[in-house]
């Protein structure tokens, strides 16, 4: 006789059935069959946990609920001997956190510590920088669990003898309200009084400042230091997936003459100062990022070799090339993603070979490129067409150096494409 379980029980079609056997997560709307309460129950709550089942009763795993999603359900467990409590959430941030310890050493310092799927924690991802975390929260189900999560996480960093400040969350992503979540962004103040770590009781009289500190910190990536502004900064304040490519950059820059497009907080400009560059000119559509990555040049005692410049790359690159400026034989493009979204990618196409076709035109014989993507819908073999279509366009040929993906901070997960998203080449043009 099968035990009864006290959970929701999604039945899903033979299609959502044969993506989970494959390894892939999600369930989406169009696959759920039926949705019946837990056992004494009138209703589902919405970012509950739910047991999916084939249509012959079959247990596939359990995972959280989200009403308004087209990704219905997202499996945390193919266990059907999991129980959901502090112990199961506490053991699962373990893992993710002793990967981390084995991978990144003392890089561990500032990396991502929970990447969503790659973690399963699906809708949630964490940073540490230093002495504080940044969370951003994209599932109904996570938020819901945060209370559990976040004390959790603080605790197993406190055993290490990790001490935090705060956990700050940047939930102003627009993609929350997909999962009918409000924008917010703020201290969790739960984690101060809940979590064995560093942070002061909240008082409730103490304005926040007052408990957590200010909203920013410096990190330390490869030799490098910055100030990371997790308040206003994109996303969590810092990208920290290129950390490894930027010392790949760092490695050929001496001597030579780098631009660094899209530059963001002027990390590729930076790491390629530090390796060495004769002159770097750091480029950003966004006047914040450019004050930001002078900042960061002035606390390396970089400044003086190089030069930032609030621009459209998308201007610029043909303007250069209109004034046959020789300047640079080192181009580093590092583009926000394109295309959020299949409908776009043949735009995003158009918008990669534009930049890449452009670099390409600028660099003398001997050059070198660095040219990445951080869309998971350009996928590689895309990607490569689009560089290749854009060398021949250009006259060039490629002599490729390296192909890389993000640190391993944020690990990829076979059988989840999604977790695979960022391509990293770097270029002779011969």
């Amino acid at each position: 006789m099968k035990t009864l379980r006290p959970y929701p029980r999604a039945t899903i079609t033979p299609k959502g059935e044969h993506a989970l056997e494959k390894g892939h997560p999600w369930v989406y709307e169009a696959e759920v069959v039926s949705l019946e309460p837990a056992p004494g129950e009138a209703a589902v709550t919405n970012g509950s946990i739910v047991d999916v089942v084939s249509r012959k009763g079959s247990y596939l795993g359990s995972g959280l609920l989200s009403e308004k999603s087209k990704i219905r359900i997202r499996l945390i467990t193919r266990n059907a001997n999991d129980r959901f409590d502090r112990a199961f959430w506490r053991r699962k941030v373990q893992w993710a956190w002793n990967y981390r310890k084995t991978v990144m050493g003392a890089d561990a310092s500032a990396c991502r510590v929970l990447f969503s799927e790659a973690d399963g924690f699906p809708g949630l991802v964490v940073d540490r920088f230093e002495d504080v975390l940044v969370a951003e929260t994209l599932s109904v189900g996570m938020e819901r669990l945060k209370p559990m999560i976040f004390p959790a996480l603080l605790e197993v960093l406190a055993e290490d003898g990790i001490a935090i400040r705060g956990l700050y969350e940047r939930n102003d992503a627009s993609t929350r309200s997909l999962e009918g979540l409000a924008q917010t962004a703020g201290w969790f103040a739960g984690a101060a009084e809940d979590a064995a770590c560093s942070l002061d009781p909240i008082n409730p009289s103490q304005p926040e400042a007052a408990v957590f500190g200010p909203t920013t910190t410096q990190i330390m990536e490869n030799g490098v230091r910055y100030e990371v502004d997790f308040e206003n900064g994109q996303k969590t304040g810092f990208f920290l997936d290129q950390k490894y490519n930027r010392r790949a950059v760092a490695q050929l820059a001496a001597g030579r003459r780098v631009l660094d497009c899209f530059t963001h907080t002027g990390s590729f400009a930076l790491n390629a100062a530090h390796g060495g560059a004769e002159y770097v000119n750091a480029v950003d559509i966004s006047e914040l990022a450019v004050a930001q990555a002078r900042k960061n040049a002035q606390l390396n005692e970089l400044n003086g070799k190089m030069d930032f410049t609030a621009a459209n790359v998308f201007d610029l690159l043909p303007q250069l090339e209109a004034a046959h400026d020789r300047t640079y034989d080192f181009i580093v493009l590092d583009p926000p993603a394109f295309t959020k979204s299949r409908k776009t990618i043949d735009s995003a196409a158009r918008g990669y070979k534009e930049i890449n076709y452009r670099a390409m035109k600028l660099l003398p014989r001997g050059g070198y490129l660095a040219t990445c993507s951080c869309s998971h819908f350009m996928d590689t073999e895309r990607f490569r067409r689009v560089v290749s279509y854009a060398a021949q366009d250009a006259g060039v040929q490629l002599r490729q150096i390296e192909e890389r993906q993000q640190a391993p901070d944020h690990p990829i997960l076979w059988g989840v494409p999604e977790t695979d998203y960022l391509k990293f080449f770097l270029f002779q043009v011969v």
